[in-house]
């Protein structure tokens, strides 16, 4: 799983772009402390020098759910709450470098492009819905 968070400087929290990079990387090294973390980046924009961004590789969605919920990641929550409000997370489904290539199965549940997140948790569950 892929994970990318820009952040257009300057941050409300951040003012200074010096801090706002040191936050980034003190968000890179809790996240690096967690189950599941593979490697991760933290990087400025070519094109426009405000805006950071963080990417980091989990081993499963699982694991980058749970590294997330972790106190220790918790504490840098005003980094994390400037990203930019747009798709963060994405499962590689091919994989390409020098050495080599490959393809990935989906680790999507069978029935992902019909339930969303809150759809299986409702006020009234109708009788016979799970069998």
């Amino acid at each position: 799983m892929l994970v990318l968070t820009r952040h257009r400087l300057p941050l409300t929290a951040f003012p200074d772009p010096a801090a706002a990079l040191a936050a980034a990387r003190e968000v890179l090294a809790a996240l690096a402390d967690r189950p599941g973390y593979l490697r991760g980046w933290v990087g400025r924009a070519v094109d426009d020098g405000d805006v950071l961004l963080l990417a980091h590789e989990w081993a499963d969605t699982g694991s980058y759910r749970r590294a997330l919920s972790a106190y220790e990641v918790k504490l840098h929550w005003p980094f994390l709450q400037t990203a930019v409000d747009e798709p963060t997370a994405f499962e590689v489904l091919s994989v390409r470098t020098p050495e080599d290539s490959s393809d990935r199965p989906s680790d999507l549940a069978a029935d992902a492009g019909e339930v969303g997140l809150g759809s299986a948790a409702a006020a009234e569950v109708p009788r016979g819905a799970f069998g």
